[in-house]
């Protein structure tokens, strides 16, 4: 063997240790962005459990239900009949004096609890990617864990979505902003987030350029460069870790006596 495919191959058994100090993956996901098959791209190539529809098995045994009741609140807060209900306050009614009673909600905290525990048991196992259900919000707080956000323009996930599960135009849009609006709610009821908040992941990628492949590559490169911070101090992290200050004072920048002064003139 050559020098230089000996030093490849270390180097290339350095990486794996290195990122084998990292527990989980969260990937959080627009619907018909590719995320789900990223997932899974993605788990194949490091070796690790995908935890995706795995969390409604598993919470479905531990509540000792079946799994198709189990689904019923997988990344739902409100049930069909709520949802149907609140179509229908969009028709304009017959009367115009008729109230509108507010759609009733279901609130499933035995379900949700349970997800919560099977997220964290797939965290404690390590070596995870963890597909939504909130993971991103229930390990925001362990640094071993990287948190990725898929997205892609509306017209690509369109086309993503007729062409996988074989859906016209027009099913395959309702589709996508039913899922859309499902995750939202559920990310904003149980823990007051919004899913499109950047600061909930450490990198957030759009496919609408980027192939499935290559932005399993970015992640995983992704994912070893954030293992190689997990020793560094807190106050050593940050974008003004190592970054000199300017040479000199910004153009645009006013300080308060400044901008005092010239409110008095």
């Amino acid at each position: 063997m050559s020098c230089g495919k000996l030093q490849e191959g270390r180097s290339m058994t350095q990486d794996h240790n290195t990122i084998s100090r990292m527990r989980a993956i969260t990937i959080s996901r627009e619907y018909g962005s590719g995320g789900g098959e990223i997932a899974r791209r993605l788990a194949q190539r490091l070796n690790w459990q995908l935890i995706d529809h795995e969390v409604v098995v598993r919470v479905a045994q531990e509540l000792g239900i079946s799994v198709a009741e189990a689904e019923e609140y997988d990344e739902y807060v409100e049930s069909l009949v709520t949802r149907i209900l609140q179509s229908l306050q969009m028709i304009p009614p017959i009367a115009a004096t008729q109230p509108v009673i507010p759609p009733p909600t279901i609130d499933a905290p035995p379900y949700h609890e349970a997800c919560r525990r099977v997220i964290e048991g797939a965290f404690a196992t390590g070596h995870t990617v963890i597909v939504g259900r909130g993971s991103q919000v229930v390990l925001a707080e362990h640094r071993d864990v990287l948190h990725v956000r898929i997205v892609a323009p509306l017209e690509q996930r369109i086309t993503y979505v007729m062409r996988r599960e074989g859906l016209n135009r027009e099913d395959a849009q309702s589709r996508i902003q039913l899922k859309d609006q499902d995750r939202i709610r559920y990310l904003q009821a149980r823990y007051h987030r919004h899913p499109a908040d950047p600061c909930l992941y450490d990198i957030v990628l759009n496919t609408s350029v980027l192939d499935l492949d290559s932005t399993v590559d970015l992640l995983a490169l992704a994912l070893e460069r954030k293992a190689r911070r997990l020793t560094t101090p807190p106050e050593e992290l940050g974008p003004a870790a190592g970054m000199p200050r300017y040479p000199e004072q910004p153009e645009d920048f006013h300080s308060a006596t400044n901008m005092g002064e010239q409110l008095r003139s």
